[in-house]
């Protein structure tokens, strides 16, 4: 079975997290101006541009420094970063959003849904581990489904894939790679990974809204993957052996989620009663 966009659900705030998360290793080229700047678990992505740089995340907030390195060692000085765009309010992707705004200076662009998650530092909805809180960090500009972010040349268009969390923000764009146009999609999760399905006072509307993020990504065109937990899609091995373009993987993904999401559904259901 292919790997389905499913993040471990944690059993506490106190639980370890996974090795890889904070294991640092060299940026690599994936497609066109995109780079790999993220640990070995946690993806950050890096955008060159004519006018400056865009990154997708900046993962924990000790990471930070890792991720900088990256940066730097893709020929990018720190504030030719112009642009910070976030995929959802969860401390493993936006705990190191603030220092890297403070290093940078870049503008920070959310889902909506998740803007008052972000500068209240406080993840929302309803978890079976708990609160992790984790810097807060001032939103420059909230985006929704179909808004587009432009930087020297580039547009990203933000869909809306709310259910992980409110404002979880998939982001898609064109990119030329060897003469060829493609796809690239960077599909926020739509995994439970310790969410309340039943019950959830603070997200009621969780259950149809993972439902309808994971049927809206399965028809999105895509021919290239790239999920913020790079496992998902084996992105390292994918871009090594030359094979991230991909266009069915995505559909792929998606019909893993819908059964993992159904399981999960009716576990907790069985639970309540």
């Amino acid at each position: 079975m292919i790997a389905a966009l499913m993040l471990p659900a944690l059993a506490s705030a106190t639980t370890p997290n996974p090795p890889a998360w904070t294991r640092s290793i060299q940026p690599f080229h994936l497609v066109g101006s995109i780079w790999y700047v993220g640990t070995e678990g946690l993806a950050a992505y890096l955008i060159k541009t004519r006018d400056g740089a865009i990154l997708l995340d900046a993962t924990m907030a000790e990471n930070v420094p890792a991720v900088q390195r990256s940066i730097r060692a893709v020929v990018v000085p720190l504030d030719r970063v112009k642009l910070l765009l976030v995929s959802h309010a969860h401390f493993d992707h936006a705990a190191g959003d603030a220092a890297m705004v403070r290093a940078t200076g870049a503008k920070v662009v959310a889902g909506a849904g998740d803007v008052a998650a972000l500068e209240s530092g406080t993840s929302p909805g309803e978890t079976s581990y708990g609160v992790i809180r984790f810097p807060a960090v001032k939103v420059t500009r909230a985006v929704r489904d179909g808004d587009q972010v432009m930087l020297g040349g580039v547009t990203l268009r933000a869909i809306a894939t709310p259910g992980h969390t409110p404002g979880c923000t998939s982001w898609t764009t064109r990119v030329v790679e060897r003469g060829r146009s493609l796809a690239v999609i960077f599909p926020c999760s739509v995994s439970v990974a310790g969410n309340r399905l039943i019950g959830n006072r603070r997200y009621p509307g969780i259950v149809a809204d993972l439902r309808d993020s994971i049927a809206r990504l399965a028809r999105e065109p895509a021919d290239v993957v790239l999920p913020f937990h790079p496992e998902q899609a084996d992105v390292r091995a994918r871009a090594a052996g030359q094979r991230l373009v991909a266009p069915t993987l995505l559909p792929a993904l998606m019909r893993d989620a819908a059964q993992d999401f159904e399981r999960e559904l009716a576990r907790q259901a069985k639970e309540a009663w």
